[in-house]
């Protein structure tokens, strides 16, 4: 319905908690806007693996008898959309397998560029795919390792991936956490007490009342039991690249990743994009939820009276019946609503943190002239997107972002704003604090830290074909 790249996945792990299932279930509430398509837990007593998945929402899947059937005091789960892979109960997470050295599962949040080579190779010797996930083809090296330690095995399989991973890998007995060398998608850690915590983001810590205690660091594998926990760095240092992404629009604003707090980042995005490209206006207003923080920041350094001019709604589901008399901008009026009142006859600035295709600006800015606005001027928090993602963001083709085949006052005229900027590649780093090229931008710049194999196409590039 939205205009907008996809969440990526979410991931929790617990170690050493009487009701490691039930916080698994709330750390994936927690979790919730990294992925809507389908949820899974699978947990541990020492001895077996339990495992329960399922289709749509968190709270659609689990119920107390669902939970109470997954004993055990460690526990992973993992919210998804699907990036590789399509959408069927067989590409749900955690995947759990077993092999020769005993039950495995595994929840990855993050794309494999070199998935489609490896699975060929794997075939090649024999191995017989349940799903169309690239995790799986990190199961399959785990089971094909000749090493004899799990971190081992884990390590070579890894070290064959190419791409963003961020696992949490749940045994009888162990709970481990990996990152990838690039360090692309967030991995924390926190305390609950007694017990190990690991999380997509923090603010899976604030919900079930862990302690935040680091982050998993790029290329790291850190091995949690009855013994502590023990830090691996099997990998030769890369140059750390986590997604700019995150910051942009992912991740929750009460979430601290990459070691900044999110919401302060996106007022700092509106702050530096109010001094790039300052308008004569009476209102600031947001496209909610995530154009907020970027309209506050504006409206705070253009001295420009913020207003939340649009409201949202928050209980669309997947599909909605349009009536036969069809009406103009039915998907978006679903979801958004202009406030006329606080609307007509106001020079209006909109604040977005993205144009994709730009047919949703569109409606929006159709949406707040039929409200009665005098001026539209719209206002966005990250630099035009050029050039795909392969690391774990689904996103059209080249050819179907807008910015990558038109000029600024072209999309300008299309989505038929007044005016329309975007933040710089520079503004948005120094929004951040940090020297240019120290994220993963390559969906602004088309510099991809990782090589994309050109024999076969990932298949989140066809997703949209």
């Amino acid at each position: 319905m939205f205009d907008k790249f996809k969440d990526e996945c979410g991931v929790i792990g617990i170690y050493n908690h009487k009701e490691a299932a039930n916080i698994a279930y709330l750390g994936l509430h927690a979790l919730q806007h990294r992925g809507q398509e389908s949820a899974g837990i699978v947990s541990s007593d020492g001895a077996s693996l339990y495992s329960h998945k399922g289709m749509g929402l968190v709270s659609d899947i689990f119920t107390k008898r669902e939970l109470k059937a997954m004993p055990g005091s460690s526990a992973i789960g993992h919210v998804r959309y699907s990036t590789a892979g399509g959408s069927h109960i067989k590409n749900a997470q955690p995947f759990l397998v077993d092999y020769s050295r005993g039950s495995i599962a595994i929840a990855h949040n993050g794309n494999l560029v070199n998935a489609g080579h490896l699975r060929d190779e794997l075939e090649a010797y024999g191995s017989i795919f349940q799903s169309d996930m690239d995790t799986e083809a990190i199961v399959h090296l785990i089971a094909s390792s000749k090493e004899n330690e799990l971190v081992d095995r884990l390590s070579y399989a890894l070290g064959r991936v190419k791409g963003s991973y961020s696992l949490v890998v749940l045994t009888e007995k162990r709970l481990i956490a990996a990152r990838d060398p690039h360090g692309f998608r967030p991995l924390v850690l926190g305390r609950l007490k007694g017990s190990w915590i690991v999380a997509s983001e923090t603010c899976a810590f604030d919900l079930i009342e862990a302690e935040y205690v680091r982050e998993i660091e790029p290329g790291e594998i850190l091995v949690i039991d009855d013994n502590g926990t023990t830090s691996h760095k099997p990998y030769e240092k890369r140059r750390y690249t986590p997604c700019i992404f995150e910051h942009i629009y992912f991740a929750r604003p009460d979430s601290n990743v990459f070691g900044v707090n999110v919401y302060e980042v996106r007022k700092n995005f509106g702050r530096e994009l109010a001094k790039e490209h300052p308008v004569e206006a009476d209102i600031v207003i947001p496209v909610p939820d995530s154009g907020v923080g970027a309209a506050i920041g504006y409206a705070e350094a253009s001295k420009i009276p913020f207003e939340m001019g649009i409201v949202r709604s928050h209980y669309v589901g997947r599909t909605f019946i349009e009536p036969r008399d069809s009406i103009r901008n039915f998907g978006v009026k679903l979801k958004l609503n202009a406030i006329g009142d606080f609307i007509k006859g106001k020079r209006v600035v909109v604040v977005d943190d993205s144009i994709v295709r730009g047919t949703t600006s569109r409606k929006i800015v159709r949406m707040i002239r039929d409200a009665g606005a005098k001026e539209v001027h719209m206002r966005i928090s990250s630099p035009p997107t050029l050039a795909s993602c392969f690391y774990g963001i689904d996103t059209p083709t080249s050819g179907e972002l807008i910015a990558a085949n038109h000029s600024v006052e072209e999309i300008n005229r299309y989505i038929s704003s007044d005016t329309l900027a975007y933040i710089s590649v520079k503004g948005l780093y120094r929004a951040v604090g940090r020297e240019e090229d120290s994220f993963c931008d390559a969906c602004f710049t088309g510099k991809y830290p990782v090589e994309i194999p050109s024999k076969r196409v990932p298949p989140q590039m066809v997703l949209f074909k």
